[in-house]
């Protein structure tokens, strides 16, 4: 227990606002060692007891303690902060990622410093030259094509390119077109559409692969008037209506639509509605990511699910973990593949109920 002198010295402190790691030690009778590793993360605050580790925390807030930054830098030899280079700051994929990093490295008490790129050259030759003038600790990367960094430990997610000392949470491609394709074939569809990403999303090619070789696998054909490419990499629905128009222009033998995302596949369903034709009855349509909209746009998107938040707290997590083993030897590169789960909704139904439909 602390002593009437430790607990006075803790009350004048708290009113004075100076608020340090030894006025709650004082306040609290636990070591500063203790309450440091609690308070920033550490690993090592494993080993101390959760009811411990709550009081730590309680008594962080009662007394409005906020650590100091500055100092903790200077003593590591770190700024706290971290580098994030990201595409864009739509309402799709980046933000759903971006969250998770943001809400997992600011509670270890680290700042973002973030490059939105739009996939311009000239921004990401100058990303390391910004991140070095502002001293990042640590660089992740989302859905970018690998820069490297020297020696900054660095993260990616959706990264096609492994590299030694690389750390990538990355989906597993292959089951999710298994999925979606295993999905239509099940309700009846036979032929498919596709709309493929933008040519500079780091997505694009690997998942287009998958697709066709899980395509192949079910005997589906995917001819070339079926597949339509978006012309630009935006995150509004316009590429895939533009798309879903072209895919109309070239043929009008399919039953359903895999889109590259979400958004194109909102678009697409714009696009066959425009066109007179009705989503699920006339043309099924399946997207990809299941971002928030995708639940509640209307009809109700059936999609194939990435843990878009879980995998941004995954890359936050993995610096964490390279900082806090900071001098010990990371060479290979690592590779962590997160499972991807199919929503079904209301976009897609039975080619037979379909058939019926037109028929009648």
């Amino acid at each position: 227990m602390p002593s009437q002198s430790e607990s006075a010295e803790s009350r004048s402190k708290q009113a004075s606002g100076v608020v340090s790691l030894r006025t709650l030690s004082a306040h609290l009778g636990l070591s500063v060692a203790a309450i440091s590793r609690v308070l920033s993360g550490s690993p090592a605050a494993r080993s101390i007891p959760p009811a411990t580790q709550e009081r730590i925390f309680a008594a962080a807030r009662e007394l409005n303690y906020r650590p100091n930054l500055l100092a903790r830098s200077l003593r590591r030899g770190q700024s706290t902060s971290v580098g994030v280079l990201i595409p864009d700051m739509s309402e799709g994929y980046s933000a759903h990622v971006l969250a998770g990093i943001e809400e997992t490295l600011s509670a270890a008490g680290y700042v973002l410093v973030m490059i939105t790129h739009h996939h311009r050259e000239e921004v990401l030759a100058k990303s390391e030259r910004i991140f070095a003038e502002r001293a990042v600790d640590a660089v992740i990367l989302v859905g970018t094509t690998l820069q490297l960094y020297g020696t900054t430990p660095t993260v990616t997610v959706s990264c096609p390119d492994p590299h030694p000392h690389v750390t990538n949470i990355v989906l597993d491609h292959a089951r999710a077109a298994e999925l979606a394709l295993r999905h239509l074939h099940g309700l009846g569809h036979r032929k498919i559409a596709v709309i493929k990403g933008h040519p500079v999303s780091s997505d694009t090619e690997v998942r287009w692969r998958s697709i066709e070789r899980a395509a192949a696998a079910l005997g589906l054909p995917l001819p070339p008037e079926r597949v339509v490419q978006m012309d630009e990499e935006l995150q509004t629905n316009e590429p895939g209506y533009r798309a879903t128009r072209k895919l109309l222009g070239q043929s009008r033998d399919f039953s359903a639509v895999f889109a590259f995302n979400d958004v194109s596949a909102i678009g697409a369903v714009a696009a066959l509605q425009d066109a007179g034709l009705s989503v699920p009855e006339d043309v099924s349509v399946m997207g990809f990511d299941d971002v928030a909209f995708a639940r509640v746009h209307r009809p109700s998107l059936t999609t194939v699910r990435q843990p878009l938040h879980q995998m941004g707290v995954m890359a936050a997590n993995a610096v964490l973990d390279q900082l806090s083993r900071s001098g010990e030897a990371h060479t290979a590169a690592v590779e962590v593949v997160v499972e991807p789960e199919l929503m079904v909704r209301a976009t897609t139904m039975s080619a037979a109920v379909c058939a019926v439909a037109a028929a009648a």
